[in-house]
């Protein structure tokens, strides 16, 4: 189940040894680690104040105040993919999956790649900050 829900796929190389390939899953594209990359900052305050700042900044125009989606930059037809708090979609997104997803972006729906505006740190604090958000199933 998770392998599919984060777009890995396994495959047997001409040596008869398995391989982990990344590839597109729904337009997302994760690397192999994705779903085992764990985030190096520590969850306290100054990390998470620091997140919320790159949210407000970056990310809460399409996503909202509370991560709902329901920013005015918001796609309404991809609303359900755009609520950051749903405790359903909070299992599928691991800490390292949220990390490739914000660098990496998507084209459908929509989601910007960060890579080249915001730093690693900056990526990692805002994913803090996201977990803040998720409501717990």
């Amino acid at each position: 189940m998770l392998v599919a829900a984060i777009g890995i796929k396994a495959t047997a190389s001409d040596a008869g040894e398995a391989t982990v390939t990344p590839v597109q899953a729904r337009g997302w594209t994760l690397p192999e680690d994705a779903a085992t990359k764990q985030n190096p900052l520590k969850p306290d305050e100054k990390t998470v104040a620091d997140g919320k700042a790159v949210f407000k900044d970056k990310c809460q125009r399409c996503h909202g105040p509370g991560g709902l989606g329901d920013g005015p930059d918001a796609d309404p037809d991809a609303a359900g993919d755009m609520d950051l708090t749903n405790p359903k979609r909070a299992e599928r997104n691991p800490d390292g999956v949220v990390f490739y997803k914000v660098l990496n972006g998507r084209g459908r729906p929509k989601m910007p790649a960060f890579k080249d505006e915001l730093s690693e740190q900056q990526i990692w604090s805002v994913v803090t900050y996201v977990q803040t958000l998720r409501k717990k199933g």
